[in-house]
């Protein structure tokens, strides 16, 4: 099992449920929606690794819905529809979309775009991720996870615990940290590092944790990524 988790977003309930049992015999957790009145928050809520997407909805226009799924998500998405023309296609491809595949299909094909498709996601994902030993930093969603929790941060509290991380073993004075925010032309002064670092605790102990980042009073601060006090 590769416990990827596919969604299927098909109106024709054959279609639909033969991908399902394909797909599930190839290794993949799947969920494929059966009613569509509220089928951008269904998609979103279902935290899925890709999406295939019809384009004739009921209700709903895919090429848009893509659009839509794309604005809130980076799920990849693989369009799966009768429409053979370059413009739905083009549409589709501008809306956000990974690939466009018409029907029939050889479900063999499309079980390698999927693959092809997860891993190039997965790769990708691998490189934005930075591992510490008490948490992770993820470059592209701007995130910091602990034990398998993630908080979305700013900017300036992301650049402050990068900066951390980067000087890990040393105290880092206050004025290092606001020039480390100046070079990335996000000014920042001395109460507002401290906003800063203060809203960057709370996120961090409501993650778990609330001795990540020590003050060494008149020195700076110290990243406490081992957990000894």
């Amino acid at each position: 099992m590769n416990n990827k988790r596919i969604y299927i977003v098909e109106d024709d309930e054959k279609l639909r449920h033969e991908l399902k049992i394909f797909l599930e015999n190839n290794g993949y957790d799947c969920q494929a929606a059966e009613h569509f009145g509220n089928i951008t928050n269904d998609i979103l809520s279902a935290d899925a690794d890709l999406l295939l997407l019809d384009i004739n909805l009921p209700g709903s226009d895919g090429r848009f819905l893509c659009r839509e799924i794309r604005n809130s998500s980076d799920i990849p998405i693989i369009i799966i529809t009768s429409r053979n023309n370059d413009m739905d296609e083009l549409i589709s491809l501008n809306n956000g979309a990974d690939n466009y595949v018409i029907k029939p299909f050889n479900i063999q094909i499309l079980l390698a775009k999927i693959s092809n498709l997860l891993r190039r996601t997965e790769n990708k994902s691998t490189k934005d991720i930075i591992k510490a030993e008490r948490f992770s930093l993820n470059t592209s969603k701007c995130t910091v996870s602990i034990g398998g929790n993630s908080c979305e941060l700013t900017k300036n509290e992301f650049r402050i615990i990068l900066c951390l991380l980067q000087n890990k073993g040393r105290i880092v004075s206050r004025e290092t940290i606001m020039q480390y925010l100046w070079e990335d032309e996000s000014f920042v002064d001395d109460n507002t590092l401290t906003v800063n670092i203060n809203r960057l605790r709370k996120k961090l102990a409501e993650l778990g944790t609330k001795d990540l980042i020590t003050t060494r009073r008149g020195q700076g601060y110290y990243l406490n990524d081992e957990g000894v006090k």
